[in-house]
């Protein structure tokens, strides 16, 4: 669905990263935070986010399904309400980054916030493999959208905390199943 839409529009005359998030315009509230992540600027941006966005979203979406579903929702309304809010004005953002860094916030969080060896191990590999991403919650060039960065890593982080509740108890629970009591 990403790659049909870079090129519907690259092949239509309107642009249809208009419809990004416009930082406190409320035409570009919505539907800018949801539309936005689907956007991107061309085939070049899209792949940049392409295989982190696959690759965390699949391992996030194969250790908790449902978690998965209910992060992903916090992660693109709060990155983007957060990118309309911080975000310098007249500025409009689109692409997945901010969902990429929220699944890595989600599932470093998962770690931190779960306790499960499982989840540990697994924010251990994702820190290995794309610990370097931290880097972009900080101001680097001027068309790369460090606040999608840093709202999309903050949601993550908030998701995991406010699922690792849920998590716990699940757990909790299959201990006293599985002890018979």
């Amino acid at each position: 669905m990403l790659w049909l839409l870079v090129l519907v529009d690259w092949l239509l005359p309107w642009a249809l990263t208009s419809w990004g998030i416009e930082a406190r315009s409320w035409s570009g509230l919505v539907p800018g935070v949801v539309v936005a992540p689907l956007l991107h600027v061309g085939a070049g941006h899209l792949v940049s986010n392409m295989v982190p966005l696959v690759l965390m979203g699949v391992v996030a979406a194969l250790r908790d399904w449902r978690g998965f579903v209910v992060a992903s929702g916090v992660i693109v309304v709060l990155s983007g309400l957060g990118v309309w809010l911080i975000a310098p004005s007249a500025t409009v953002t689109v692409g997945a980054s901010g969902v990429v860094f929220g699944y890595f916030g989600y599932l470093v969080g998962r770690g931190v916030f779960v306790r499960q060896f499982g989840d540990i191990a697994l924010s251990v590999v994702v820190v290995v493999v794309y610990g370097s991403l931290v880097w972009g919650v900080f101001p680097q060039e001027a068309h790369v959208s460090w606040q999608a960065h840093l709202c999309g890593l903050l949601a993550g982080l908030l998701a995991a905390f406010g699922l690792a509740r849920r998590e716990r108890a699940l757990v909790a629970r299959a201990r006293v199943e599985r002890s018979g009591f």
